[in-house]
């Protein structure tokens, strides 16, 4: 039955391919042939099948998203690959690739990102994405500049802030790195998700630990008590 199972892809995937030669102009097959594609994990086969399909029609909204998710799909997988290599050889040459697949993933989230919002401005957790890709290019203040409009929204405002206060810490900031992280890890009025809180708490609490905030030091730690006893109900 296993064996069935795997060869119904293989033989609508060979189809579809007959298809396409024979109906060259069908965006429809294009699309189906790509998500199969997506499905058994080969983003790359799918981005070349879509670039094809924008050059038939450029103007078409499906055509285009499902190409920018395989652009971002094939550059998360080059970087997820890499890192495991990463983990297992220890050389300046896969050093260099990782940092070169760390950079191409950043550049992707932003490339995409940007042109969505282009193309609808209300999509304001993409602004949030683009801070996290500036961030990950130590693009700290740029980052920053992404943030103010996710941070007077409820539901991206924790990890907005979460993000604001790594920049700052990055910067030098430690004081309004601080303030970021307790608007995360102590505000009543916008309950954050506990994991996004204990991560904020832990900044603060090595920011305190620097400093020798001893008040400060016991608070955090009492808020880490608290979140990860409330995480491991």
């Amino acid at each position: 039955m296993t064996g069935d199972t795997h060869k119904v892809p293989l033989q609508r995937r060979q189809q579809l391919e007959q298809m396409l030669r024979e109906h060259a102009l069908d965006i429809e097959l294009y699309l189906e042939l790509a998500a199969l594609h997506r499905s058994e994990d080969r983003p790359l086969e799918a981005r070349r099948l879509l670039q094809q399909a924008l050059q038939l029609n450029k103007d078409d909204p499906r055509v285009l998203w499902e190409f920018e998710e395989a652009t971002l799909a094939r550059s998360l997988q080059q970087y997820r690959e890499v890192s495991d290599l990463a983990e297992r050889l220890k050389t300046p040459e896969v050093d260099r690739e990782l940092k070169r697949s760390q950079t191409d993933w950043a550049n992707r989230r932003l490339e995409v990102c940007r042109a969505r919002l282009n193309r609808d401005a209300s999509k304001h957790h993409l602004r949030l994405v683009i801070a996290e890709a500036l961030f990950d290019l130590e693009m700290y203040n740029e980052a920053c500049e992404e943030l103010p409009l996710c941070l007077s929204i409820d539901s991206l405002s924790p990890s907005a802030y979460l993000l604001l206060g790594k920049c700052f810490s990055a910067l030098g900031k430690d004081l309004k790195a601080l303030s970021a992280f307790r608007a995360v890890g102590l505000r009543r009025t916008v309950a954050a998700p506990a994991r996004v809180r204990a991560s904020a708490m832990r900044l603060a609490l090595e920011i305190a630990e620097r400093h020798q905030l001893s008040l400060s030091m016991e608070r955090y730690r009492h808020a880490i008590e608290q979140t990860e006893a409330e995480l491991a109900k």
